[in-house]
């Protein structure tokens, strides 16, 4: 017997949530988190959300650097939609429960990379968890919401003509079962795709499943090349993924060689402040360049008690790998962080599936362009949330249960998996592979040779699918492989060097690309 719910949201991130908690006026909401409910991209976002809250500040400044930052694709009226909504949703995060770092004046702002301005807004350094815990009590406190955990979305469930979402067959991690969820609206939520690289700030759920089950339904995928590398993760041998916030730079941290040469300035005239595209190159090119496998980020500079008051977060991190971020220099290396391309939707996050929509970081929704602007990402998540909530409380009656029976999982002849080190070691490939071949700097050579290897990889990864049955690790092998041909084809599609994409065989860019990439 199918699950049956007016709004199937699959993810529990910032964009989930805030759906479901708007969605709960008008319907009843299932939220699925693949793991814990605060297991997501959001929990780990340090920096901030941003937003114009200043006098000295404005609208069209925020604009602006959205634009130039997006290099040309950015959709200008998503753009100008966003900007305005921006204060309004952050008032609905604040009446949810979201304390913001304050002065006597108001907000305490502080600057990221990009930004003309101070307009970011944050919880000390760890302004995503604080966004996380406030949403995750709103929605436990609302008896039209429930989360599940430990729940993977294994695919859509389409209409008998194709048509239409009518929901999503859920694998329960616990008791390795599969179920029907149906719902009027199925929301996917779920989040990015780092772990299709090998170094990433991402958690380790980010594996694009929204993505790669979009596509398998038929959704139009948009801009898959546009892959942000975040300058600065944190380089030590047992740090996992952890971030070292843009917004040190904000704070005035520089960035050094082995040497204690301040390079940026030879790059950008932004310098330390440049775009991110800029700085993760810059990066890539002094560690080429001197043989090193990282850089250095410093902030010893500061009063400490000033440093500790700021990035509390960040200051006891380091410290626990014997980083004093007050005297010592934090060594940092570029990883797979934010992915500006995915599901293309509309202004209201609907795909074109009817009854599929699409928010957050899976949504390729126009407002990021060829580079995502630091601190925009949390924004467009409250904005498209709120945006397609609205569509659907005026058009509830377009999204009605589809009276079809809907085909139980049939797992047929496949057996258990016995051996778990061909997935280990497939997942490995993958993710060296795009880091090696389809990374900050591409070439024509490596990404041909990606997609030789990727489709043969993916050859061996749908027969484990069919063969055996389900589970996990199989899943997300199957996804980050569908995501690494999703990339690669696109980026073989772009024939020019445009915003995060840089490819050495086409160093400029060409106005004859201002466009998306759509699979």
């Amino acid at each position: 017997m199918a699950v049956k719910t007016d709004f199937l949201v699959v993810g529990s991130g910032l964009a989930g949530l805030f759906f479901a908690l708007k969605a709960a006026r008008f319907g009843e909401v299932v939220v699925l988190a693949k793991d814990s409910v605060s297991s997501t991209s959001t929990s780990m976002a340090q920096g901030g959300i941003a937003s114009v809250t200043s006098r000295d500040d404005s609208f069209d400044n925020h604009i602006q650097d959205t634009l130039l930052a997006g290099a040309g694709l950015c959709k200008k009226d998503i753009v100008e939609m966003c900007v305005g909504q921006a204060p309004d949703r952050i008032q609905d995060l604040i009446n949810f429960g979201v304390n913001f770092d304050k002065t006597s004046q108001g907000f305490e702002l502080t600057r990221e990379g990009g930004h003309s301005h101070r307009r970011i807004l944050h919880s000390f350094d760890q302004t995503g968890l604080a966004i996380q815990n406030a949403l995750i009590s709103a929605c436990k406190k609302n008896p039209k919401i429930k989360i599940l955990e430990n729940q993977m979305a294994v695919d859509l469930i389409l209409s008998k003509d194709k048509s239409s979402c009518i929901g999503s067959y859920v694998l329960d991690l616990k008791t390795s079962s599969v179920q029907s969820f149906v719902a009027r609206a199925t929301v996917l939520a779920t989040g990015g795709a780092g772990k299709v690289y090998l170094y990433t700030s991402n958690w380790d759920g980010a594996t694009g499943d929204g993505i790669a089950m979009a596509k398998r339904a038929g959704c139009k995928i948009a801009n898959m090349e546009f892959l942000q590398f975040h300058p600065t993760c944190l380089f030590h041998r047992d740090a996992r993924n952890f971030l070292i916030s843009e917004a040190l730079r904000g704070e005035g941290a520089v960035l050094k060689d082995h040497k204690g040469y301040a390079f940026m300035k030879d790059y950008h005239a932004l310098g330390n402040l440049a775009p991110r595209d800029i700085v993760a190159r810059a990066i890539d090119s002094e560690m080429k360049k001197s043989g090193h496998d990282f850089v250095y980020l410093d902030i010893t500079f500061k009063k400490p008690e000033e440093t500790k008051k700021r990035f509390p977060g960040v200051y006891e991190k380091c410290l626990k790998f014997g980083i004093d971020i007050t005297k010592d220099l934090i060594p940092v290396v570029p990883a797979a962080h934010y992915l500006c391309g995915g599901i293309l939707t509309d202004a209201f996050g609907k795909t074109n599936l009817h009854g599929l929509f699409a928010l957050g970081e899976n949504a390729c929704t126009g407002l990021h362009g060829a580079n995502r602007l630091a601190s925009n990402s949390l924004m467009e998540a409250t904005v498209f949330a709120h945006n397609a909530c609205e569509y659907l409380s005026k058009n509830f009656k377009d999204y009605t249960f589809i009276n079809e029976d809907v085909l139980p999982w049939d797992s047929g002849n496949a057996v258990d998996l016995d051996e778990m080190i061909v997935v280990a070691h497939n997942w490995q490939e993958v993710r060296q592979l795009m880091w090696n071949y389809v990374g900050i700097v591409r070439s024509n050579k490596r990404l041909k040779r990606a997609k030789q290897r990727i489709a043969m990889l993916s050859d061996e990864i749908k027969e484990y699918y069919w063969n055996f049955k389900v589970n996990k690790d199989l899943l997300e092998l199957r996804n980050i492989a569908l995501i690494a041909e999703l990339t690669i084809d696109s980026a073989l599609m772009r024939k020019e060097s445009r915003g995060i994409h840089y490819n050495i065989d086409y160093p400029k860019l060409d106005s004859n690309f201002a466009h998306d990439t759509i699979i």
